[in-house]
This record gives C-alpha cells, sequence and structure tokens, in this order.
C-alpha cells in the first residue's frame, strides 16, 4: 500500500502516541481510503484524547454536553462512495486533498473494547474506520439504508484489516 497520504497524529493523553498505535491508526486509515477507492493524495489529522478532552470538543463543536468515543469533521461533503478522485479539492501548498479531522477517546476504547469483549486493538481500529467513513460522506443517522450501507463498509474495511471481534 503506497503511502500517498499524510497522517499527522497527535495526543493530548502521554504516552499515547507511541508508535504501535500510530502505526495502527495509520494503517487502519490507508486501509479504509484503498477500499473506498481514494488514488488522490490525502491528509486526515488524528487527535487521541481522553473522555474530557473529547467532551470540551463535542460541547464546542457540536454543541453536545457529553463525552463520545469518536468525533469526525470532514473538510468536504462527499457522496457515499464517491470519493475524490482528482486533485480538485488540493491545498496547492501541499497537494493534498484534506479530508478532515478526527478526535478518539481513548477512555472510551478502552471501556468499549471491555463492554463488547473484544480487543483495544480491534475497537481503535473499528473507530478510525467509523471515522474515516464519516469523512467521505457515510452517515448512520437514519436506521435505514444509510446505516446498513456504512456497517456494511465499516465489516468490509475491518476484513480487509484481519481484525477480528
Amino acid at each position: 500500500m503506497a503511502k500517498l497520504h499524510r497522517i499527522p497524529v497527535t495526543s493530548t493523553v502521554e504516552g499515547a502516541a507511541d508508535k504501535t498505535t500510530v502505526a495502527l491508526i495509520r494503517k487502519a486509515i490507508r486501509t479504509a481510503l484503498t477500499c473506498e477507492g481514494v488514488a488522490t493524495p490525502c491528509e486526515v489529522d488524528v487527535l487521541l484524547t481522553d473522555d474530557a478532552g473529547i467532551h470540551e470538543i463535542n460541547l464546542d463543536m457540536r454543541g453536545v454536553d457529553a463525552p463520545t468515543d469518536v468525533l469526525s469533521f470532514p473538510a468536504f461533503t462527499y457522496a457515499p462512495g464517491q470519493p475524490p478522485v482528482d486533485d480538485a479539492d488540493a491545498d496547492p501548498m501541499t497537494g493534498l486533498t484534506p479530508l478532515g479531522d478526527m478526535a478518539i477517546s481513548l477512555e472510551r476504547v478502552k471501556a468499549q473494547a471491555a463492554e463488547y469483549g473484544h480487543s483495544e486493538k480491534r475497537e481503535l481500529c473499528y473507530l478510525v474506520v467509523h471515522s474515516v467513513l464519516h469523512l467521505l460522506g457515510y452517515d448512520h443517522l437514519d436506521e435505514g439504508p444509510q446505516k446498513k450501507q456504512m456497517r456494511a463498509r465499516e465489516e468490509a474495511i475491518m476484513a480487509t484489516l484481519g481484525v477480528k471481534r
């Protein structure tokens, strides 16, 4: 898998952005982008935080006074299954299309992994893939076809990653 994409990972949690975690996040993002047919060079910014940090972001950006597991902030509006195919949205300074930002609560990763009975690695990969799909226009607000479409893509990408429940 070519490294066409820039994926900076920062953290507000000391020691959280270790080599293994960062490599896993980048692999999950690159795999999701490849599975979705994104061939144009892109940038995705990732913030690893805790429940207090994501709570603050959720309140500031969405007016929701609660922590959550992952937040996605797309830079552009894409239709599901129709990712950027050229550099029309690329930053002229970098040549990269900024897809957007994601913030992940590592506290939620641990809690949900325990709750769902799978590894923290699996939960982190799932949240990263879920967020990438949001950046690419997928949504699950309805309980019907959109949610089904997004869940099917998540499962396909997770299978490609080889990360099992």
